[in-house]
């Protein structure tokens, strides 16, 4: 039995979505352990796209049971959608394939309006970028404790007096200070009892699955959502999402054990890109940059919008060693940097005259450090094709091995591509 949690390294996008779907090849359960649909897994398989928003990627393999865990927002209108569209493309989603966390919070139709109205009324240098999805207000339901569970569907006088004070105070607060009109009870009263009928049989208790799974001798591998920057606390707040996106919370937001975590594995893009406002220290403006931008691809999943892109910040990864105690890296879209001459490398910032080796916690100290490069020579051969490493470019691999000694973390797997082939395994994070 082995437990592996993957997360993203930087700001979100790179790529987990495809390493789980490989892992997932050797787990039996996958768990999704934090945010909501907000954020976006993007798998090709066979040329086949498929985008997830809420229910884990690992719902590709039939044999697999997938779970939401508690520390999960689900807005139920979303992952019914996500279901019928699996549907249509053959995959069937059932209750002995998916199991939802009875702790898991619902967001509200209410809290979407909310989080549309309060981005709306921020000057434009204050926005956060916020996906107006609801998740900010509702984690603010959930800390505030007036949130409401995915169980509380089960009891329905719970339900409906936990809902009529929700809805009293949204609506004071879209009248009074937003000047908006009000969202109506009844109206979602009724959509939620529809959203009942349909989500009943999937709801559980997560926590204790994970730990029959475990003693069992199980294989249970943990998706986190966002990266590691976006993380609430050690992000570059404010501009950052709603949730701790970092290993450790794998076990809040699932209810096991840090005791039973065995590895844990950075997904870490060959360059760096973030959707959205915040700072952004090797964000290119250039040619370079637009190169990236184009070969890369690079749109949210989620929102469609413009990723920026800059090069790669090894402190941004020395950060994320630290923080989510990484034991291995997958390295992805390696692909894109085909055809630059020189590629660097951020090695530290400068902050006043000042070198320093991590995010500044102070935002306009993150928004004012300047990058201190290191040139790497490229390679100009395409690699989309390469399917052993040792077929790769001898600067590829040089630059996997400067990554390597710069976060003393060991690359676990290497990917070329969007497609499940285009990935190279180096060694298992599930081989104790």
């Amino acid at each position: 039995m082995s437990s592996v949690v993957v997360v993203g390294t930087q700001w979100g996008d790179e790529g987990k979505g495809k390493i789980v779907d490989l892992l997932t090849h050797y787990a039996d359960y996958v768990v999704r352990f934090q945010g909501g649909n907000n954020a976006g897994h993007t798998l090709v398989v066979e040329g086949k796209k498929f985008v997830f928003h809420i229910i884990p990627s690992g719902i590709l393999y039939r044999e697999k049971k997938c779970m939401i865990g508690n520390g999960v927002i689900v807005d139920p209108g979303v992952l019914l959608q996500e279901m019928r569209d699996l549907g249509e493309q053959g995959l069937t989603v059932t209750p002995d394939r998916l199991m939802i966390s009875e702790r898991a919070h619902l967001i509200m139709p209410y809290h979407a309006r909310l989080d549309q109205v309060k981005e709306a009324a921020l000057s434009k240098n204050n926005k956060i970028g916020t996906t107006g999805r609801g998740i900010g207000p509702c984690y603010i339901d959930k800390v505030g404790r007036t949130g409401i569970k995915a169980g509380d569907l089960l009891d329905d006088a719970l339900f409906r007096d936990k809902l009529t004070a929700a809805v009293e105070e949204t609506n004071f607060l879209l009248t009074r200070k937003f000047n908006a009109e009000p969202v109506d009870l009844e109206e979602i009263y009724t959509i939620f009892q529809s959203y009942k009928e349909h989500l009943s049989p999937f709801l559980g208790g997560v926590s204790e699955e994970l730990d029959k799974a475990r003693k069992g001798g199980l294989n249970i591998l943990f998706e986190g959502a966002q990266g590691t920057q976006l993380d609430i606390d050690h992000g570059t707040y404010p501009f950052v999402t709603s949730s701790n996106t970092i290993a450790g919370n794998a076990c809040n937001g699932s209810g096991f054990g840090p005791a039973h975590i065995d590895s844990v594995v950075g997904i870490l893009k060959a360059y760096t890109t973030r959707v959205g406002a915040g700072p952004f220290p090797t964000e290119l403006f250039d040619d370079a940059g637009e190169k990236l931008q184009k070969k890369g691809h690079e749109f949210g999943a989620t929102t469609g919008r413009r990723r920026r892109c800059g090069w790669f910040d090894g402190v941004v990864a020395n950060d994320s060693v630290r923080l989510n105690g990484l034991t291995g890296l997958a390295i992805t879209k390696l692909d894109v940097l085909s055809g630059h001459d020189t590629i660097k490398m951020a090695t530290s910032y400068e902050l006043h005259e000042e070198t320093i080796s991590a995010m500044p916690s102070n935002i306009n100290q993150a928004a004012s450090v300047s990058p201190v490069y290191e040139s790497i020579a490229g390679w100009k051969e395409e690699i989309e094709n390469v399917r052993e490493y040792d077929d790769l470019p001898i600067q590829a691999k040089s630059y996997i091995r400067r990554i390597e000694d710069f976060t003393e973390v060991k690359a676990n797997i290497v990917s070329v591509g969007p497609d499940r082939a285009q990935t190279m395994m180096l060694s298992n994070p599930f081989d104790k």
